[in-house]
């Protein structure tokens, strides 16, 4: 397989594609590649269809909060499909392609049944988590307008986690449970790694977000006041 025209390709078809946003976009396509390659490598998967799905995996992105979302990996598949075809891909591989496709989505819910779609689920699962997976977080709360967190109770510790209010939410609905998921053993190997990231992440945000509050508290100036400050600074 000539695998720097196939990428060549890909790169072309999938400017006219990605969303314009910092979580889904070309970035992340190749990193989903470079970690589907490498656990295709360790699991004994084939290349011929890991990727071409890691590459087209998001070839049709459906906004979060939209109603179409469970169907997002789908219609991906049948696109990329489609694309392969009209771009005389060998078509034995184009069913495997289309299952890693469809099952790599979280909201869709489809289990894959090939090692294939294993290694591609885990793939781009393992984006969400660690270093990487902590920034797309946030950028992809900032675009939909959501808080960081929550003030009145930051780390849901007495209430549901809500990640339509807030991003931090969405390591408790979602990025915690990850590593849980992963189907091969190279996927739960990085996973893990990369979900204690996270914890000690969210240990130093606790610490700081607590301290501050409890400093706000203790140091807590009316508005008369702090302007009073001001001017004793000022003279």
């Amino acid at each position: 397989m000539d695998w720097t025209y196939w990428q060549r390709e890909f790169e072309i078809f999938l400017q006219g594609q990605m969303a314009h946003d910092a979580a889904h976009d070309m970035a992340h396509v190749h990193r989903v590649v470079h970690n589907a390659c490498r656990f295709a490598q360790a699991e004994g998967a084939a290349l011929a269809i890991v990727i071409p799905a890691a590459w087209l995996h998001d070839c049709v992105v459906v906004p979060k909060d939209s109603p179409q979302r469970p169907y997002a990996s789908q219609m991906a598949a049948d696109t990329a499909v489609a694309f392969l075809r009209q771009h005389g891909y060998p078509v034995p591989y184009l069913d495997g392609i289309a299952h890693a496709i469809a099952a790599h989505s979280f909201s869709a819910g489809i289990t894959p049944t090939t090692i294939e779609a294993k290694v591609v689920q885990d793939a781009d699962r393992i984006d969400a988590l660690g270093a990487i997976g902590i920034a797309r977080c946030f950028a992809l709360g900032g675009m939909m307008s959501r808080s960081l967190y929550t003030e009145t109770d930051p780390f849901c510790d007495g209430r549901t986690p809500d990640d339509k209010e807030s991003s931090l939410d969405h390591f408790y609905t979602k990025l915690l449970s990850l590593a849980e998921t992963m189907q091969t053993e190279s996927g739960r190997r990085e996973g893990y790694g990369r979900k204690q990231f996270i914890l000690h992440y969210l240990t130093q945000l606790r610490l700081e977000i607590i301290h501050e509050q409890k400093s706000s508290k203790a140091h807590c100036f009316l508005p008369s006041t702090l302007h009073n400050i001001c001017l004793d600074l000022d003279k």
